[in-house]
């Protein structure tokens, strides 16, 4: 954080954003009220502001200060009408009956939990984030419909909003007898422990932009998520399924009910499926057919989805049950009933993403590049008055770049794009040409005035990287971010535009240190996983010159390793014994998964005899000498402090 930080207060809408709303309002049907109805619909009960506490009393959950989306409120100039009306539905919670023997609790996290009755006790589909909200969820069931045994889980995909809560619906001795089915697609356990492993801690910095958590809970602030209001900050626990669906077509009968299965890999999440009741005639289409236009790539970061196979699930789930499926769930949002309307939605859905791929690839093939392809883009009015294709989460304008992205990456092959100055060292320059900081504030300012936000966004960026001290550029940028986060209509845009203001003016909000994986995360990697999460963390100024080589042997699982460090990398061959290795070392995967986790360390371990070494144990403490830790509160908006 700068010592100059700015303690300014969110400031007003300014007058070109007034307009850009009264705009917006004149030009969509908000007269359309179909939406509070479906949301509203089947309402049974609730819990006061779905307020959700764990053992030590601290709220995990709670829509308390969200007070200010009243639907008897009209939308404040400080927030887009549209995402405004977004963040009302998104209020709704309690439990609701879909159709009898159908039921979702709603509201209690930014994911829902379905619960399916059977012919003696409840099917639940996925477990929200929290064992706390997951729990709260239930209990809310039971009181309304009567207790009855879980005879089974089923989890849509590998996110963690709706599989963190499976110990609040199951119990451990019920999750240790493997007599509960849990089913999961395909893949599930790989692609949930790798996908926010190696590249964790940016992840979860990169994260606070895109749900904005650390902002206030005001119209000033942190209204929404899209898909929900922002995520539980309860306890959570990944339990392994023993049950997994393989391929389209496959088809379970749990305690009496029939589910069709249809795989999704590669679309919202790299392991997904979508789940048919037979017998109530209800489809879950998970993630992929939500009321908003979905992320292709989150802000947070992940591999580019593929909208394309997207579009082709949702077109073949349309042929598997289109005519059939009389209501369409997911696990965000509310449903909607009626077989018409349900092909209509899942059409426009399947439609939404076909042509922003095909569209953005047409003018990527005139040579466009991402910046250009967006200002070009110009969605079908069919599509664009369909208030659940709008981006409230995912949006056109960076979805496109995303598509460009997985198709031809980073570089726009211009060469002058090639290998640019970073980002401080570009800004000082920029700065010089422009005339000196002030110079550049000023001129910034009068383009300020005139309502053109993007480009003085991009100007103040320059300027405080050049100068993160100037307080007038930090608090211009910080009332430049603000005005376009009150403007936009994607929640994901105003959590990271009305951050990065934030920031600016307050410094990075301190996060609690994050240093230990939790222990079940760890116990479900596979060694490979391991090896490669030590090999990223391998500092290579430390480990310059130095030459390790160590054999592994695990005497639970029977596996092999050789590692080797070396050219500052480390690499690994499994099966393998090494006939120059420094040292030979026999242990549990569960005690290297204590050492991992900081539980423990390799010196402790061998002191404590559960980890036994031939050769020169010193390497042991010579390889974990060169590995670095990541903090996770890295600046984003200003300079990183080294």
């Amino acid at each position: 954080m700068s010592n100059n930080t700015v303690k300014a207060l969110p400031k007003d809408a300014s007058r070109s954003v007034r307009k850009m709303q009264e705009d917006l309002q004149a030009s969509l049907p908000f007269s359309d009220r179909a939406d509070y109805d479906d949301a509203a619909r089947g309402f049974i009960a609730t819990i006061d502001n779905a307020h959700i506490v764990n053992e030590a009393g601290r709220a995990v959950w709670t829509l308390e200060p969200y007070g200010f989306l009243s639907e008897e409120k009209a939308s404040p100039d400080t927030i887009n009408p549209s995402l405004f009306r977004q963040a009302q539905l998104n209020m709704y919670h309690g439990l609701f009956e879909v159709v009898p023997g159908v039921y979702q609790v709603r509201g209690f996290d930014i994911a829902n939990m379905t619960l399916i009755e059977g012919d003696r006790g409840v099917i639940i589909t996925d477990c929200l984030t929290s064992i706390e909200g997951a729990r709260a969820g239930l209990e809310l069931y039971y009181k309304h419909r009567g207790w009855k045994p879980v005879t089974g889980v089923m989890i849509t995909h590998t996110h963690v909003d709706h599989w963190g809560g499976v110990r609040g619906v199951l119990s451990d001795e019920e999750i240790r007898s493997g007599n509960v089915p849990i089913i999961a697609p395909d893949q599930f356990m790989e692609h949930t422990v790798s996908e926010n492993i190696i590249a964790g801690p940016p992840m979860l910095r990169r994260a606070q932009y895109q749900f904005g958590h650390t902002l206030p809970k005001t119209a000033r602030g942190q209204v929404d998520c899209g898909l929900g209001k922002t995520m539980a900050w309860g306890s959570f626990s990944l339990v392994p399924p023993n049950d997994l669906v393989m391929a389209t077509g496959d088809k379970r009968t749990i305690d009496g009910v029939e589910f069709e299965f249809q795989m999704a890999p590669g679309t919202e999440a790299p392991a997904e499926m979508h789940i048919y009741s037979t017998r109530h005639k209800v489809l879950n289409l998970a993630e992929n057919c939500t009321h908003t236009f979905h992320n292709l790539l989150p802000f947070r970061g992940a591999e580019v989805r593929d909208p394309l196979a997207w579009s082709k699930y949702l077109a073949e789930a349309l042929y598997l049950w289109g005519g059939k499926a009389e209501a369409l769930i997911g696990q965000h949002h509310w449903p909607v009933w009626g077989v018409k309307r349900v092909a209509k939605m899942i059409g426009q859905q399947r439609d939404l993403y076909k042509f922003a791929h095909d569209q953005t690839v047409r003018l990527m093939n005139h040579g466009l590049t991402p910046t250009e392809i967006v200002e070009a883009l110009e969605m079908p009015k069919s599509l664009e008055t369909a208030w659940h294709t709008r981006g409230y989460y995912g949006h056109i304008r960076h979805n496109a770049k995303a598509i460009y992205q997985r198709y031809l990456g980073w570089y726009d092959a211009n060469p002058a794009n090639l290998d640019p100055l970073p980002r401080a060292a570009t800004g000082r320059k920029f700065v010089e040409y422009m005339g000196g900081v002030d110079a550049a504030v000023e001129r910034a300012q009068r383009d300020f005035d005139k309502g053109e936000f993007r480009f003085v966004a991009q100007v103040l960026s320059h300027v405080v990287f050049a100068d993160p001290n100037h307080a007038g550029a930090r608090n211009l940028l910080a009332d430049t971010f603000e005005q376009l986060g009150y403007a936009t209509e994607s929640a994901n845009w105003r959590n990271a535009y009305l951050l990065g203001a934030q920031e600016l003016r307050q410094g990075v909000t301190p996060m609690p240190p994050r240093d230990r994986m939790p222990p079940e995360t760890i116990a479900a990697l596979t060694t490979e996983q391991i090896w490669d999460f030590l090999g990223v963390r391998v500092i290579a100024s430390k480990a310059d010159g130095m030459t390790i080589v160590l054999n592994w042997e695990f005497s639970d699982t029977g596996e092999t390793f050789a590692l080797n460090l070396e050219n500052c990398a480390l690499t690994y061959l499994k099966g393998i014994q090494s006939k120059t290795a420094d040292a030979s070392c026999v242990l549990s995967r569960q005690d290297l998964n204590a050492v991992i986790g900081k539980r423990t360390t390799f010196g402790e371990a061998i002191r404590a005899g559960t980890l036994k070494v031939q050769g020169n144990a010193e390497k042991l403490e010579a390889l974990m000498s060169v590995m670095d830790n990541f903090s996770g509160t890295f600046e984003i908006v200003e300079p990183i402090r080294h």
